[in-house]
């Protein structure tokens, strides 16, 4: 499941501690990227639709709900050229939930759009860490065919980046040749890693993180068990992106990032008893709060840091006494180098799998040194 969806239908209600989101291909919704919506029209209505679009932009800020969206809209017309006669150019790409081609798309039956995606590994039973060539390939000859049902075939590329060197060369003879009534979006999070020849051949939309006010409303319509003070740290936590909001939720964030600075305002002492508690919580299951803390600890050595340099973090105001407390012991040098040793440390449990409580407890012990 992709993160790039954030909204959910009036009639869907989310529990506390879950933002209960639609897959994008069911998402009738997309907020906070009208500049990137109006492109497109601009295109279409201009009869210029460029074959290609790579949406780039940060981890769940709605790339892949965008595509779909986009593609519903084409799927929807039943006339290549853009236009009907004397009738007005479309003002948006919304297509009603009870039209045809959104319930078709929704259902992943539409037979004009076909889906790229990591795939699933029967051995290993799990997804595969990358789109194979078979994938990429199997666009040449659907795009090829005779759309069926209306005027385009659509095919989506979710996660574009996740194309290995000879799946992104198999598309890229798509894109060197498209066919006539065909268009292909492709999602990216790091444009960069894809062959320059592939971004050349296609149009571009950034979509950036969405303002904080936005992620917050968000979070308070689809999880009113939220108050607003949580509201407005789960949101700055997710730096601007509302499927992070839902994967921090999911994860339980706000309890580590509480968990977190309870500790760090306690520092230059560590209560070594609820250091123990923590540690061994985040490395129960399948250690997703770990991951979590590879996260949000050396962000908040890295806002100490910025604070010894006169900048502003993104925190809030609690965790900001806190920071600034701690930015006081040491040079901002020292503690850039502390970031990067904690992001290493982190790093190597996954490398080397080295015991992931004892990483909390030296990463933890290395601030606590730093502070004395």
């Amino acid at each position: 499941m992709s993160e790039d969806d954030f909204s959910v239908p009036e009639a869907e209600e989310a529990g506390e501690g879950t933002l209960a989101l639609p897959l994008p291909r069911e998402n009738p919704e997309l907020i906070g990227h009208e500049a990137a919506e109006a492109a497109f029209l601009a295109a279409y209505n201009a009869r210029r639709l460029p074959h290609a679009w790579l949406v780039a932009g940060p981890a769940g800020v709605g790339k892949a709900s965008f595509a779909f969206r986009a593609a519903r809209f084409l799927l929807a017309q039943q006339e290549a050229g853009g236009l009907l006669g004397d009738m007005a150019p479309p003002t948006a790409l919304t297509i009603a939930p009870d039209h045809p081609a959104f319930r078709l798309v929704a259902s992943g039956a539409h037979p004009d759009l076909l889906v790229v995606e990591r795939g699933w590994d029967e051995k290993r039973k799990r997804l595969r860490s990358e789109i194979v060539v078979d994938d990429a390939r199997a666009t040449a000859a659907f795009l090829h065919l005779t759309p069926s049902q209306g005027a385009w075939r659509v095919v989506i590329v979710d996660g574009a980046d996740d194309m290995n060197r000879n799946a992104a060369n198999a598309l890229l003879k798509v894109l060197e040749e498209p066919p006539k009534r065909a268009v292909l979006f492709l999602t990216s999070e790091s444009p960069g890693r894809l062959l320059p020849t592939i971004r050349s051949r296609c149009r571009i939309l950034y979509m950036n993180g969405l303002p904080q006010d936005t992620v917050v409303a968000a979070i308070r319509r689809y999880m009113p068990g939220f108050g607003a003070d949580d509201a407005a740290t789960l949101a700055q936590l997710a730096g601007g992106s509302i499927g992070r909001a839902r994967s921090l939720a999911a994860q339980d964030g706000l309890a580590v990032q509480h968990g977190l600075f309870d500790l760090l305002g306690g520092l230059p002492k560590l209560p070594g008893e609820s250091l123990h508690a923590f540690a061994e919580k985040l490395v129960r299951g399948e250690g997703s709060g770990f991951r979590l803390l590879a996260d949000l600890l050396p962000r908040a050595v890295a806002a100490t840091a910025m604070l010894g340099l006169g900048r502003e973090p993104a925190a809030s105001p609690s965790e900001r006494v806190i920071l600034a407390r701690l930015a006081a012991h040491r040079s901002p040098a020292h503690w850039v180098e502390l970031w990067r040793r904690i992001g290493q440390l982190f790093a190597a449990a996954d490398g080397i799998e080295l015991d992931r409580k004892a990483v909390v407890l030296d990463a933890f012990f290395a601030l606590e040194d730093a502070v004395r």
